[in-house]
Formats: C-alpha cells, structure tokens, sequence
C-alpha cells in the first residue's frame, strides 16, 4: 500500500480536472512520486475515500481539484465534530476553478513542484473551522472549512457558479459572477453573535477566514494566519450597488482593510454566531452546503 493517496475529482472544474489528470499523473510518476489514485464519481465521495485513507493510517491524502474537492478531503479527516486521531497528513494538486486555498501557501500547479512537495518531509500545522448550520434538508450539519467561510452574497456567487458559470478560467468565473449577483442583490439583516457580544446590521457579506483568498484571488482577509489559532471575522454591511463594484476593485488586492472605512470591519475571533431573518445561503471553501443560521468556530 502507498503512503500516498491522490483523491482526484474528475469534475472539479467543469471537467477540466479530469481531462488533465493523465498528463499530471504521468509527470508526478516520473518524478519518482509512489503514490495511488482513486477517482470519486459523485459528491461527497473524497470525503468517505479520505477517511478510510485515515483510519488505515496513510502517510499522505492529497486532494487533486479545487478548493470544494480539498474541503471534501478535510472532511475525511473528522467523524461528526471530533478529528480522527492519526498521523496522516494533507496534500492538494491545485487543479480547478478558484485555486484559492493554495495561494496562501504560495502553491503552484506544475508538476514537477507539485512532485517536490508531495515527496518532501516539509509539514505545516494549520487551523481548521468548524460550522454548524442549517442544510439543505433542514436538519442540522457540521462540516469543516479549511480556507474561508462566507455567508450573504458569496454563498450566491458560489451558488452560481457552481451551476454552470464558466468563464475562461477561475478567476474571470468568479469576477463574472460577482457582477451578475451583485447587480440584483439586496442586503440582509444579520444579526452576530461573538463571545458574548450581540451585534444586529444589515449586511453583504460575513466572512470567516482561516486562509487569505477566496473567489478565484481576492485577499478578503489579508493578514489572516492559518496556524495561529484564530479565524478572521471580515464583515460588509450595508454597501451599496456602486460602493460594491469599488469594494471589489479593493478587495482584489487587499486594501479594502486599510479604507478606514466603517462598513467593512475586521476582528480576530474564536466563534461567530451568525443568524437572519431571511434566506442567506452559506459558502465552505466554495462550496455551499446550506443555510443560516450558522456557527463558525476555529479547531
């Protein structure tokens, strides 16, 4: 048995993960990479092959997608709320549409990088969240994120996105959904609560980020630490139509921040109570799972 599983998502990326695997495959074999590689064929699959890979005490599980194929992997790493205790470390060949999680990390996606870093002994340890919220049955779910969580109009450019919008590559998707949503979004009533602290607004977006990026390159949450034991509470209120399209111009470099503007606040927090009056759909690593209301804590 390898100590390496690659769990590959054939249709992270429109199928585009799936069309390059081949070529990827043969280039991580010819750099010497042992490994062993299993194709999921529905959702939530990676999931049940990543925690089978735990239990069996792999050295390595490697998620080869985008970051929604990567969160099914983490979640292969927890039964329920409690993480499975095991050495088995976590891998990504940054393969589909956003590529968000690994631009914190400074990952790329050529092969014979991607071969070094699977074959290294170099290992981070980083934070994970924790959310519990309503899913799309009505009942209650946990699932954990390992780059950022969002709910308000990120759940619904997520949303688009994964239905269908593709736009030439990953980036110019999201930016592209976030123009069409955010032409017909209204803001929500939101109402937080954090340590204690009860908080009601009206509000684009609440972000919990344990990573930087999200939506194919924005620095949402610029001086987010994933190993610090934190996660970054990032919330938009009330912005408007025209104040949104600039948030945005801000948001891709990360200046949004340093604006001084009170609309958009930021504060380090351990857990985050978040609850509408309203429909708000919620977004775990790009991908969107259910609804508030939602518990966002830090693992």
């Amino acid at each position: 048995m390898s100590e390496i599983l690659i769990i590959v998502n054939p249709a992270s990326s429109g199928g585009r993960t799936g069309r390059r695997w081949d070529a990827m495959a043969g280039r991580l074999k010819a750099a010497g990479v042992d490994f062993q590689a299993v194709l999921t064929t529905r959702p939530n699959e990676a999931t049940e092959i990543a925690r089978a890979a735990v239990l069996e005490g792999r050295g390595l599980v490697a998620a080869a997608g985008g970051d929604g194929t990567l969160n099914e992997v983490v979640n292969g790493f927890f039964d329920g709320s409690e993480r499975i205790p095991s050495r088995t470390g976590l891998g990504l060949i940054p393969l589909g549409t956003g590529g968000d999680f690994r631009r914190t990390f400074h990952l790329g996606d050529d092969p014979d990088l991607v071969a070094a870093v699977l074959s290294g002994s170099q290992r981070q340890t980083v934070d994970v969240g924790r959310a519990t919220f309503a899913g799309h049955s009505g009942g209650v779910q946990v699932r954990h994120f390992i780059n950022i969580a969002d709910a308000g109009i990120g759940g619904e450019i997520v949303h688009r996105v994964n239905h269908g919008l593709r736009v030439f590559n990953g980036p110019l998707t999201f930016l592209t959904a976030s123009v069409l949503v955010g032409l017909g979004w209204k803001n929500k009533p939101v109402r937080l609560v954090v340590d204690g602290e009860v908080q009601d607004l009206k509000a684009q977006q609440v972000i919990v980020a344990n990573c930087r990026y999200f939506g194919g390159g924005m620095m949402v949450a610029p001086t987010a630490s994933p190993d610090d034991g934190w996660l970054d509470l990032v919330v938009v209120g009330d912005l408007g139509t025209l104040a949104g399209a600039a948030f945005l111009a801000q948001v891709r470099n990360g200046s949004h921040l340093k604006s001084g503007s009170s609309i958009v606040t930021h504060r380090l927090v351990k857990r985050v109570e978040v609850s509408s009056p309203e429909p708000v759909r919620i977004d775990l690593d790009g991908e969107q799972p259910g609804w508030l209301t939602a518990v966002f804590e830090v693992v």
